[in-house]
């Protein structure tokens, strides 16, 4: 007969180990759940990505195997699919706060909970006018394709008494065929690059914003609409500047987000510049006068900053790529 050694902890004291343990989370990733919404013939989609972190009182886990603090990540899954169901999914935002004020306020050795959720557009397929008539309607209500734009994000963290919410997106490709200058830089033995004064300007936005909401006592924004705001005047802003530098569009673009949402401390981009590069058709014996252009993927140039509301501190991370 196999004897199953007892969780305990060890002899040795704490206090005496040479090492210890650091931070530390666990939680289920990337849970993938779809809810689909009946109004009657009307159907409506979420579709999002969430992964739970939790932390808090978990010393013994590591230090002697015990799980008896330990709620299994396998029932962090199941929440999740369970709330979507008991709760809906009005918007990321908001699910995510269900989730995490259900961890730590549901389970005493958690302390704190952090929801991260990616969500994927769907658009709804119109009826062409042939098949209308035998639909019944001059639209198709249960029929959807993905939107090919950016993916929204948005990462929760409760403590019990504080929030903390940075929602965003990545993956949206924006462009300028014109209005776009580069010149005037620091030119050394190296520079190669010639001045620029009619160029394209293209980039792959990578956005986070935080909002000043932090506590339940205070009014929580309307997430749908803070998104579909935020996008647009950061579109506006992209749209609407007269570039001499990424830098330059990359502050127009956050400023107008803080100027125009009161709920957002904090904007932070990420900008990849997409370089397009006149191709030289003189060997053809053409003329190229900023027609044809060779899109270079990398290496590309990186343009990174955060836009802040004065008298605010910064707290979204540089680094992007883990949020």
């Amino acid at each position: 007969m196999t004897v199953r050694p007892q969780p305990g902890r060890p002899a040795a004291s704490r206090s005496s180990r040479p090492v210890m343990l650091g931070q530390n989370q666990y939680g289920k990733a990337e849970n993938r759940v779809v809810k689909i919404t009946r109004e009657g013939a009307t159907h409506h989609i979420k579709d999002l990505n969430v992964s739970v972190a939790l932390s808090g009182d978990m010393e013994d886990v590591h230090y002697s195997g015990s799980n008896a603090n330990v709620l299994p990540t396998d029932t962090t899954k199941n929440t999740v699919f369970a709330f979507a169901k008991e709760h809906g999914i009005e918007s990321a935002e908001q699910f995510g706060i269900h989730l995490a004020r259900h961890f730590v306020t549901s389970q005493e050795p958690i302390h704190q909970a952090r929801i991260r959720i990616e969500e994927y557009a769907w658009e709804r397929i119109p009826a062409s006018d042939a098949n209308s008539q035998f639909i019944g309607a001059d639209e198709v209500k249960h029929s959807f394709v993905r939107q090919g734009q950016e993916t929204r994000l948005t990462q929760i963290t409760y403590d019990g008494e504080r929030w903390e919410v940075v929602s965003g997106l990545k993956d949206l490709v924006v462009m300028n065929s014109t209005n776009s200058e580069f010149w005037g830089y620091v030119k050394d033995k190296y520079t190669t690059l010639p001045e620029a004064y009619d160029r394209i300007l293209a980039t792959q936005v990578a956005a986070r914003w935080r909002f000043n909401w932090t506590d339940d006592e205070q009014r929580m924004p309307q997430w749908e609409t803070s998104y579909k705001q935020v996008k647009k005047h950061m579109l506006e802003a992209f749209a609407e500047t007269y570039s001499l530098s990424l830098q330059q569009t990359l502050y127009q673009m956050g400023a107008r987000i803080i100027n125009h949402r009161a709920e957002i401390d904090e904007v932070r981009f990420s900008l990849p510049n997409k370089h397009h590069f006149l191709v030289d058709l003189e060997p053809f014996g053409l003329k190229n006068d900023n027609e044809v252009y060779f899109a270079a993927d990398r290496p590309y140039g990186l343009i990174e900053a955060t836009v802040l509301r004065d008298g605010c501190e910064p707290r979204i991370p540089e680094d992007l790529t883990n949020l």
